[in-house]
């Protein structure tokens, strides 16, 4: 089974998760909360893809792995998708939370071995 950075890495390079993206050139994880929480931490069952429900549990488990809670900078994303999603995100006001972790990069997916939990 993966361990929770590669399950983490995984969701944002597949398309089907609306709920969590790359943002800021690569370097954090965006996450609407509100969806996150219907779409990704509602599965039940072998659709299930984290031991936890709980948005709290998994904030916990993010902070876990050395991910630390950042505010949004003012660089948008460079790709339309991503741009749009924020986009849509910022008009709906969902939360968006935003997590960075220097090992943990879209152009640099060897890093995700340095990846551990504390």
């Amino acid at each position: 089974s993966l361990h929770f950075p590669q399950k983490l890495r995984r969701m944002l390079e597949s398309s089907r998760f609306q709920s969590i993206w790359w943002s800021e050139g690569g370097k954090c994880v965006a996450i609407n909360k509100d969806l996150f929480k219907e779409e990704v931490l509602g599965r039940a069952g072998p659709q299930r893809l984290f031991d936890t429900q709980k948005m709290k549990s998994f904030m916990r488990q993010l902070n876990a792995y050395g991910f630390t809670k950042t505010k949004q900078d003012d660089q948008r994303s460079a790709s339309l998708p991503e741009f749009l999603a924020e986009e849509a995100a910022v008009s709906a006001h969902s939360q968006i939370l935003y997590y960075y972790n220097p090992y943990f990069n879209r152009a640099h997916p060897w890093l995700l071995e340095r990846c551990m939990r504390r």
